[in-house]
C-alpha cells in the first residue's frame, strides 16, 4: 500500500501546473509545501494526509482532478481523507453553497484548513522533504488507513 501510495506522489513529478496560480512549479513540489504547512499547523494526521495526496489526480487529470484523486485513494485511504480530497477545491468553486451545505460539521473546517494550506503552498524557493520522508511520517498512523 504505501508503494503504491509513493508512486502516486512520484508521478506528479514533472507534471507542471498554471504558472498563474501556481508560480511554484510541478504539482509534487506544491503537494509536499502543502503537507510541510499541515505538519506545521496542526496535529491532526488526517490533514497531513488530505494534503500530500489532494493533487494525486493531477497525473491523470488536471481538470477533474479532485474527484480523480478520491476515486485513486477510495479503498486505500481512511474515507475522511478520501472526503477531504475529492471536495478540497469546492470552497473554491462553490465557496458559499459549500459553507451552507456543511455548516456545523467538523469536515467544512478541516476542508477551511486544507484550502488555506492549499493556497499557501505556492512558494517557487520554498525547501521541503523528499516524499518518502513525507510517506514515513506517516506509517505510524494506521488510522489513516482505509478499513
Amino acid at each position: 500500500m504505501y508503494d503504491y501510495l509513493s508512486s502516486l506522489l512520484e508521478d506528479l513529478d514533472g507534471i507542471q501546473q498554471h504558472p498563474k496560480y501556481h508560480p511554484e512549479g510541478d504539482a509534487l513540489f506544491h503537494s509536499l509545501q502543502v503537507f510541510q504547512l499541515a505538519l506545521q499547523a496542526t496535529d491532526d494526521p488526517v490533514i497531513w494526509a488530505a494534503a500530500l495526496f489532494h493533487d494525486v489526480g493531477k497525473a491523470v487529470d488536471s481538470p477533474r482532478h479532485a474527484e480523480v484523486g478520491a476515486e485513486m485513494l477510495t479503498g486505500v485511504l481512511n474515507p475522511r481523507i478520501v472526503w477531504l480530497v475529492e471536495h478540497h477545491l469546492d470552497l473554491m468553486r462553490f465557496p458559499q453553497r459549500t459553507r451552507n451545505k456543511f455548516a456545523g460539521e467538523p469536515r467544512l473546517q478541516q476542508l477551511q484548513l486544507l484550502r488555506r494550506l492549499d493556497v499557501g503552498g505556492r512558494d517557487p524557493v520554498a525547501r521541503v522533504m523528499d516524499f518518502e520522508d513525507a510517506i514515513q511520517l506517516l506509517k505510524p498512523h494506521h488510522a489513516l488507513i482505509a478499513a
